[in-house]
Order: C-alpha cells, then structure tokens, then sequence
C-alpha cells in the first residue's frame, strides 16, 4: 500500500513531467478512456442479451397481419 510519502513524490514527480497545465487534459483522457471501457463492457453484455432474444423465432411482417 501507498503511504502519504510516495503518494506526494509521484505527485511530484508528474507535475515535473507534464507540467501544470497539461495535468487537467491528461485526467480527462483518463477518464473518457474509463468511461470507454465501461461502456464497453456493458456493450458486450447488451450484445449477449440481444443475441438471445433475436434467437427466438419470430413472426414475420405477413404472419403477424393475418
């Protein structure tokens, strides 16, 4: 586990490297890069559950009008 100490230096250490202003737009991408991967995950599952349901047959346009 991280203790306060490590956690300031590489604080530290990233700031040094990316520079204040750069900090805001690498969180960001960060976060839309999470939030890809959630949707992602939670497309796999809709994609399952479509699969299913589209496997059970069904009446077509002419069946369903008589």
């Amino acid at each position: 586990m991280l203790g306060t100490t490590e956690i300031i230096i590489i604080a530290a250490v990233i700031l040094l490297l990316f520079g204040g202003s750069q900090i805001p737009k690498l969180m960001r991408g960060i976060g839309q890069g999470v939030n890809a991967y959630k949707k992602g995950l939670a497309g796999e599952e809709d994609e399952d559950e479509k699969k299913a349901t589209n496997s059970a047959p069904q009446q077509s346009k002419e069946e369903a009008a008589e």
